[in-house]
């Protein structure tokens, strides 16, 4: 069987064909084989090449027929290099392939899941839903500004009333605090003395003197 009878089958008509993934496993096989038959091929240059070295004073024909062989292998060598470059290529070819099937499976999954989400959705009920919704977040504010309003259960007064007795009441108590402060008005004033206050008696002349004269005395001391 041929090479690619062995990576595709033989491509009879009641043949099932490969899925993408079999075909990637059976392309990386035939690279590694294909691997190894180059290793084999370098090994065989090499050997062949010490052959017409070997042999190139001693054994003419012999080292001619080394060389040969090496050319021939040289050639497959090539041949090889070239399948592998091509296979590589249509590995990565049929991998990306693989990758976008993928993709565009789980894509059209969710298409129809959300599909299915939306089939029984009308945008008709829903714009009558937001309605709904926002008419009843008005009424529910409107609940409760009237809650938050005072409520005076019919007791009313006149603020203007009311400010006056505070005025009076603020005066009253101005008027108290000045009072404190000044003291009474009929507080009564200290008694004056009756009896005469004694005064003491004037010096004479002669004293005033000495007195003079001993200040002297003690400043000349």
């Amino acid at each position: 069987m041929s090479l690619f009878g062995k990576l595709f089958g033989s491509g009879g008509k009641g043949d099932k064909a490969p899925n993408p993934q079999e075909a990637i496993q059976k392309l990386r096989e035939t690279e590694d084989m294909l691997s190894k038959k180059q290793d084999f091929l370098e090994k065989k240059i090499e050997a062949e090449l010490l052959t017409a070295k070997k042999n190139g004073t001693k054994n003419k024909r012999a080292a001619l027929q080394a060389l040969k062989r090496k050319k021939r292998y040289e050639k497959q060598l090539l041949q090889i290099d070239g399948t592998l470059s091509t296979i590589e290529y249509q590995r990565e070819a049929l991998e990306n392939a693989n990758t976008n099937t993928e993709v565009l499976k789980n894509m059209g999954f969710a298409a129809k899941a959300m599909k299915n989400a939306h089939q029984n959705m009308d945008i008709d009920k829903v714009d009558d839903l937001m309605q709904d919704i926002t008419e009843q977040q008005e009424l529910a504010q409107e609940i409760s500004d009237a809650i938050s309003k005072p409520v005076g259960f019919g007791e009313e007064f006149d603020e203007d009333e009311l400010l006056a007795e505070l005025e009076e009441l603020e005066q009253e108590e101005l008027d108290n605090n000045l009072l404190e402060i000044s003291g009474p008005e009929n507080m009564p004033l200290p008694n004056v003395p009756i009896a005469p206050v004694p005064s003491q008696p004037a010096k004479s002349r002669k004293e005033e003197d000495e007195d003079e004269m001993e200040e002297l005395k003690a400043w000349a001391v």
